[in-house]
C-alpha cells in the first residue's frame, strides 16, 4: 500500500510539472469565471436560475470537454513510460505491477477530477456570496456523476495504454473513442432510427451502454426528472427504469464499465511483455 501511494504521489507530481494539467485546469476554471462574468447566475432560461442554470451549462461544457482530456492525457501514462525507458527503471525498484498500475491509476485520477470539482465548488461559493438557494441534492449528484466519467474514461485510457506499445498509436486510438462515443450520442443513432432498419428499443439500448449517453441521460433528468426535452424516448425509459433507477444506472454503470476496463488492462499489463 505504501508503494502504490508513493507512486500516485510520483505521477501526481509529475503532472503538475506538465503544462496540460494546467491547461485543463484553466480551461474549467476559466469557464467558470466566464460564466460568472456573463452573469448565467443571474439569468432565466427555460426555467432554470442561478446556481441550476450555471450547472445546466458546466453539464453541456463536461460532456464534451471532460472525456477528451481524460482520454489524450491518460493514454500516454504508462506507454510513454515504456518508450522512454522509466517503466524498466521503476521496475528495477522493490515496486510490484500491481503498486506501480493502481499508483498511476490513483494518481491520475486525482489529476483530473479535483479541478472540475474544484471549479463545480467555486461556483457554488460565488451563488451562495450572491444569495442564491443552493440546491445541494442536484450538486451532490452532478459531483457523483463527474466521479462516474471520470473512472470510465481512465479505465477505458489506462486500456489503451497497456494494449499498444507505441505512444502515437495510444493517441490515434484514444481520439478515435472519443469520437465514436461522441457519435452515438446522436448523430449514428438517429441514422439508424430514420432508416428503420432496428427497433426502437434496441437502439436506445444500445445508446444508454454509451457513457457519455448515461452521463448526459443522467444530467438531464437532474434538471429536467420527466426528460420531457429529448422526447418520447423518455417513456421508454422511465417506465423501463423509473427515474430513481435512471440515476442509478447513470452514476454506477460508468463506474463497472470503467473498472473494467482497468482490470482488462492490468491483467495485459502483468502478462504481456513490459518492455
Amino acid at each position: 500500500m505504501k508503494n502504490l501511494l508513493l507512486v500516485a504521489y510520483l505521477d501526481i507530481r509529475e503532472s503538475l510539472r506538465s503544462k496540460w494539467f494546467y491547461v485543463y485546469a484553466v480551461v474549467f476554471g476559466g469557464l467558470m469565471g466566464l460564466f460568472f462574468i456573463s452573469g448565467i447566475t443571474d439569468s432565466v432560461v427555460m426555467g432554470f436560475t442561478g446556481l441550476s442554470r450555471l450547472l445546466l451549462v458546466f453539464i453541456q461544457v463536461t460532456i464534451i470537454i471532460l472525456p477528451i482530456f481524460i482520454l489524450i492525457t491518460t493514454v500516454k501514462s504508462i506507454s510513454a513510460d515504456r518508450e522512454s525507458n522509466i517503466l524498466e527503471y521503476m521496475l528495477s525498484f522493490p515496486i510490484s505491477l500491481r503498486d506501480y498500475y493502481w499508483g498511476k491509476f490513483l494518481g491520475r485520477f486525482v489529476t483530473v477530477f479535483v479541478p472540475v470539482i474544484f471549479a463545480l465548488i467555486i461556483g457554488v461559493a460565488w451563488g451562495a456570496l450572491k444569495g442564491a438557494a443552493i440546491p445541494w441534492a442536484m450538486v451532490l449528484l452532478y459531483s457523483a456523476l463527474i466521479f462516474s466519467l471520470c473512472i470510465v474514461f481512465l479505465g477505458i485510457a489506462f486500456f489503451i495504454s497497456t494494449t499498444v506499445k507505441s505512444h502515437d498509436m495510444a493517441l490515434g486510438i484514444a481520439f478515435m473513442t472519443w469520437i465514436i462515443l461522441l457519435a452515438f450520442i446522436d448523430v449514428a443513432l438517429i441514422g439508424l432510427m430514420m432508416q428503420n432498419r432496428i427497433s426502437d428499443g434496441v437502439i436506445i439500448t444500445i445508446a444508454m451502454l454509451n457513457p457519455m449517453e448515461a452521463f448526459r441521460i443522467g444530467a438531464i433528468a437532474l434538471f429536467d426528472p420527466e426528460l420531457t426535452v429529448i422526447g418520447p424516448v423518455a417513456y421508454y425509459l422511465l417506465d423501463s427504469l423509473g427515474h430513481t433507477l435512471l440515476m442509478l444506472y447513470a452514476v454506477l454503470y460508468p463506474i463497472v464499465l470503467g473498472m473494467v476496463f482497468a482490470l482488462l488492462g492490468y491483467t495485459l499489463f502483468r502478462r504481456k511483455d513490459l518492455l
